[in-house]
This record gives structure tokens, C-alpha cells and sequence, in this order.
């Protein structure tokens, strides 16, 4: 690896800390990347005569502080700021020192609950996210959400711009504020990881690249965040579910369904980390989707499926979270345990849905219970429906096929 690769390493690795420490100088997520990205330059011009340093990170680290507290100190009408700042340079620990772990982790909590503001939008909280978080060029966020640079682009411009005309604070809310917030930046992880799981649209029916980002935000979360049991349940719902992502397509890219994967391939370490982050989860959402997650990881085979307990968790995640998709998910569980005939009616109760007109998997499980109830031309009819409403080829050639052989 050259000097240049091992700087563009490193920046990938620190950028959310390196910004996270910057906005606490500048108070703008906007400026602090643009001073980040001034730090990688310096390093690009540097480390070829110098050498890379023992602490690279804290070293860029250092580099853009610095040059936020020239910022703030050449602006005359931020006089009282300058005081204010002049005496926080005395605590910026030279280049090779790094920053002290409290510190970084506070700072990293400001900018993920600011990215992820509910002041923006769900597409721009996501793209923010992914670029100040996860480190992510415009150009990978585009191509993880088969959109243009230029869209992306123009998303991250005019949530950095809300943000500041909002005039968001760079902090970690209290109380019910925090709450509220939480919860939104549980679910953009989740959206994110969703997207990479199963995608919306395309060729491809997984993107383990986005996964990989959003488990590894769910962890950073999860470690800076360990009394809230909230973010333990979305950290170990994630472990389980990213568990399965090898065995969820075969060679060629198409689906395999949950009862013919291969469950040797699941890999059992995510399957641990799981577990333990169980260990700390609660009773809420997140927890509950977990728990479900858990009871398939522990089935051996296919036909060990504890479908009873399923099931049942789906009707306390009803309870919480009631949406016509989480009682569709009920209703194939029930299906399992009890019988297609039972869970039928459920998913036609469903049909009058608004929400799920155009949700292609009504019509598939719908499809599902027709075939294993015998009524082999209906179901034919539920899965061509299935495949003419969905954006993903894959899942679509999957349906096709389904419907070929009812």
C-alpha cells in the first residue's frame, strides 16, 4: 500500500470522528466536512516526505481542529466566540497525541443524532448519514441506491443547509427530545440495512455493503450508547439478520427462500454477537423484531422453527408498532403454526388495506396459501400479481418461476 492509498485508508476509518470533533469547534456539520476534507489534503501533501505517523488519526484529527479554531478565530463577528475558542486551543493535544476517549465518543453521539434529525427528510437522513458516518463518497451512496450523483449530491447540499437555517444544535438531546430523536436514528440504521437486505429495485436482491455500514453504525451506537436497551435490540435484530446474507442468493444472484437456504452457511459468529446483545435489549420494537430474528438463527433445520413463539411475538410487535405489514408477517407465521387455512383469512382481511395495494408481497404470501391449500390457478394468478408490482428482476424472475410451477 502507498503513502496515498494509506492516507485514503485512514480518512475512511476517523472521517466521522474527525468531523464529529470538528462540528463541536464549528457548529456546522457543512464547514466541519469541508475542514475534514482540508486535514486529508494536508496529509496527502505531507506523508510522502514525512513518513505516515505512529497515530495517523489523531494526527489528522489534530490537523483539522486546528484549522477550525483558525477558522472561528478569523471571523471578527464571532468576537466572543474567539475568546471562548482561544482558550479550547491550549486543550487541543498536539498531532501525535490522541484525543481523549470520552471526548471522541461525545462528539460521535452529536453528529449521528444531528445527521439524523428529524428536521430532514427520511432520503436526505440517509444520505447524510452514510456520508458523515460511514465515511461514504457521493458516488458509493448514489450506486448503493441506484439514484445520480447529482440527486445524492444535492441531497447532502440541502440537508446541511436545513440543518443550519434550523439552526440544530450540535448536541445530544435530553428527555422526551431525546427519545424522539433516538428513535429516528434507529431508523434510518434500519432503513439503510433494509435497503442492503433487500433491495427496493435493480438487479440484485442483496447489498452486503450496505448492511456492513448500517450493522457497523448499529455497533458504534450500540457502544456509545449502552443503557439504552432500544439500541441493543436494533444491534442484535441486525447481527441475526446479517447472519443469513451469504445463504439468502445462490450462485447466479437469485433467492433463495428461508426454507431452502443452507443453514451451515449462516455464520454462527454474528449468530453469538446476537445473542449477547440480546443479553441487554428490552421489550421494545427493535428488541421484539430481535427476538424473532433469534428464533430463526437457533433453528437447525427449517422444520425446527419454533412458528408458535413467532407468531406470537408478532402479536406483541402489533401491539406497539400496528401496521398492515407487521400483521402480514403475523399471518405467515400463524400460517406455519397453525395451518394455511387459518392464516388465510387474515391476509384477505388485509387486501382492503390502502397501504398494501401496492405492496407485491400481499399478493405472494396470498399466493403462498393458496398453493399449499391446493388451489393451484388462484395461486398462479397471486404470484403473476406479485411479480408485475415489484422493482427488483430478481425477486420478480422468483415470482415468475413460482407461478410457472403452481
Amino acid at each position: 500500500m502507498n503513502t496515498a492509498q494509506a492516507v485514503e485508508t485512514v480518512f475512511r476509518i476517523e472521517s466521522a470522528r474527525i468531523i464529529a470533533a470538528v462540528a463541536r469547534i464549528v457548529r456546522d456539520v457543512g464547514i466541519a466536512e469541508e475542514i475534514a476534507q482540508d486535514a486529508l489534503v494536508a496529509a496527502l501533501e505531507r506523508w510522502p516526505q514525512s513518513g505516515v505517523p505512529d497515530q495517523p488519526g489523531a494526527w489528522l484529527t489534530a490537523t483539522a481542529k486546528h484549522r477550525a479554531i483558525d477558522l472561528v478565530r478569523r471571523k471578527e463577528t464571532y468576537a466572543r466566540k474567539l475568546a471562548e475558542v482561544g482558550r479550547t486551543l491550549e486543550d487541543v493535544p498536539p498531532p501525535a497525541e490522541p484525543a481523549a476517549p470520552d471526548d471522541i465518543d461525545d462528539d460521535l453521539l452529536r453528529l449521528i443524532f444531528t445527521a439524523c434529525h428529524p428536521v430532514l427528510a427520511t432520503e436526505a437522513r440517509i444520505a447524510l448519514t452514510l456520508r458523515l458516518m460511514g465515511g461514504l463518497t457521493t458516488q458509493e451512496i448514489a450506486r448503493a441506491f441506484l439514484t445520480s450523483e447529482p440527486t445524492v449530491a444535492q441531497r447532502i447540499v440541502r440537508a446541511k443547509r436545513a440543518l443550519a437555517k434550523a439552526g440544530v444544535p450540535f448536541e445530544v438531546p435530553y428527555g422526551a427530545d431525546r427519545e424522539e430523536r433516538l428513535a429516528s436514528v434507529l431508523e434510518v440504521i434500519y432503513l439503510i440495512f433494509n435497503e442492503g437486505y433487500s433491495a427496493t429495485a435493480g438487479d440484485d436482491l442483496v447489498r452486503p455493503a450496505l448492511c456492513e455500514d448500517a450493522l457497523r453504525l448499529a455497533r458504534v451506537l450500540a457502544a456509545l450508547m449502552p443503557e439504552e436497551p432500544e439500541v441493543h435490540g436494533l444491534a442484535a435484530l441486525l447481527e441475526f439478520q446479517a447472519s443469513r446474507i451469504s445463504s439468502r442468493t445462490g450462485p447466479d444472484g437469485e433467492p433463495v427462500l428461508l426454507a431452502d437456504q443452507n443453514r451451515s452457511k449462516w455464520n454462527r459468529m454474528l449468530i453469538r454477537r446476537g445473542a449477547l446483545a440480546m443479553q441487554h435489549a428490552g421489550s421494545g420494537p427493535y428488541s421484539v423484531q430481535a427476538a424473532i430474528a433469534g428464533c430463526h438463527a437457533e433453528a437447525v433445520r427449517y422444520e425446527d422453527t419454533d412458528w408458535a413463539t413467532i407468531a406470537t411475538l408478532y402479536g406483541r410487535l402489533v401491539e406497539l408498532v400496528p401496521s398492515p405489514v407487521v400483521e402480514l408477517n403475523r399471518a405467515v407465521a400463524v400460517s406455519m403454526a397453525e395451518g394455511p387455512q387459518v392464516a388465510l383469512p387474515l391476509v384477505d382481511a388485509l387486501a382492503r388495506e390502502p397501504a398494501l395495494r401496492s405492496y407485491h408481497l400481499l399478493p405472494s404470501v396470498r399466493g403462498d396459501l393458496l398453493e399449499r391449500l391446493g388451489r393451484k390457478e388462484e395461486a398462479r394468478a397471486e404470484f403473476e400479481r406479485a411479480a408485475s408490482l415489484t422493482r427488483n428482476a430478481r425477486e420478480r424472475a422468483l415470482l415468475l418461476g413460482r407461478a410457472a410451477r403452481a
